[in-house]
């Protein structure tokens, strides 16, 4: 398995991260730069949803956890490989919010795909918390 994670602070509440995540995965972009979602249901486990990452062919994800708040993750199948996009807001004692973003991949692509697809963490993750820092205001 290969795995990453990609780690931010914001002055945002838990509450106001979670919002901007939510308002990603129900499919409206953060900025110009953001992947498309759509759900194809609920925003809940279990739901499955179309993702078009930036310049590339749209594909099939399921929402495997959700914890309001807390975790959002979802899994991506291509044959043998495995993506799991995991979400985790962890409150700060000065009321802000660390988040982690990792990418796990089972599968005999994981060192090749993995710093492909995790070169763009940064630039995602400073969206999702311009907009929680917006709509916190």
């Amino acid at each position: 398995m290969w795995t990453t994670d990609y780690s931010a602070e914001t002055s945002a509440s838990p509450d106001a991260v979670w919002a901007a995540l939510r308002v990603l995965h129900s499919g409206t972009p953060l900025s110009e730069r953001s992947d498309r979602f759509e759900l194809h249901g609920p925003f809940e486990k279990g739901t499955e949803l179309s993702v078009t990452p930036q310049g590339q062919d749209t594909f099939r994800s399921r929402i495997t956890e959700l914890t309001e708040n807390k975790v959002y993750e979802d899994e991506t199948r291509f044959g043998e490989v495995v993506l799991r996009f995991r979400h985790t807001l962890a409150p700060l004692a000065d009321g802000g919010t660390r988040v982690t973003h990792r990418l796990e991949i089972e599968g005999e692509a994981g060192p090749e795909l993995g710093p492909q697809i995790s070169e763009d963490f940064p630039v995602a993750m400073s969206d999702l918390l311009a907009s929680a820092e917006r709509s916190a205001r």
